[in-house]
Order: structure tokens, then C-alpha cells, then sequence
């Protein structure tokens, strides 16, 4: 079973830019809704925390969607040809510092919500919001 692949974390200041990317080389991930999730600092040391769902995208033709905390600063967004689901994270705060992964959410459709089912989740990157 494939792993999904993030990468473009980093350092970033209160109120800067990155972009996430999560990418696969087996699976297309067109045909799929794809999440992105976080893992705190706090909540990496308390047992049994779940990673918290920050947004994901359905097929071509949905609506994404997104946590309360990051709407109107995080955009998601597909690039098909690359094979590659995007995190674009403005304005970013220090409360956005954590692991960022992606995962599958079942098959591309027009909608997907937070409690959707989830598999092939990559190993995750960081992200640190520090001035």
C-alpha cells in the first residue's frame, strides 16, 4: 500500500506564507479526495490523540473544505498533472505549528467531510511558526 508524500515544511514567521505539497507515485491521486491533517506539539505527547483534520479537497467538480481556524488563510488545491495536492497556508500563526499529513478520503466526489474514512497517510512534514 502506498504512502502519500509531504513535503515543503519548514520555519516560517507569524503572518508569512508556505506551501504544502502531497504527492504519490503509484496512485493517481485525481480519482481520490485527499485531507491534510496536523499533530501539535501538545497533543503529540497526550495518548490517543488523534491528528486534527485542517481541510480536503473532493473531486474536480466539488466544494473544498475547511476547519473553522484556517478558513480564509489555507487554500487547497489540485494539480493534476503533477499529481499533486497543495497546502497553501497565509497568514500563518503560531497556533498552526505541528506535523502536517495527507491522506486519502475514499473516492473523488463532490463533497468530503472531516470524519470521512482515511488511508495511505505519508509520514508527515513539519511546520514551525516562530518569529
Amino acid at each position: 500500500q502506498e504512502q502519500l508524500m509531504e513535503s515543503g515544511g519548514g520555519l516560517v514567521q507569524p503572518g508569512g506564507s508556505l506551501r504544502l505539497a502531497c504527492s504519490a507515485s503509484e496512485i493517481t491521486l485525481e480519482y481520490y479526495a485527499i485531507g491534510w491533517f496536523r499533530l501539535a506539539p501538545e497533543m503529540d505527547q497526550t495518548p490517543g490523540s488523534d491528528r486534527e483534520w485542517v481541510s480536503c479537497i473532493p473531486g474536480k467538480y466539488g466544494t473544498p473544505s475547511y476547519r473553522e481556524s484556517v478558513k480564509g488563510r489555507f487554500t487547497i488545491s489540485r494539480d493534476i498533472a503533477n499529481n499533486t495536492v497543495y497546502l497553501e497556508m497565509n497568514n500563518v500563526r503560531t497556533e498552526d505549528t505541528a506535523i502536517y499529513f495527507c491522506a486519502t478520503m475514499g473516492w473523488a466526489g463532490l463533497y468530503c467531510r472531516p470524519s470521512d474514512p482515511t488511508d495511505n497517510w505519508g509520514q508527515g512534514t513539519q511546520v514551525i511558526v516562530s518569529s
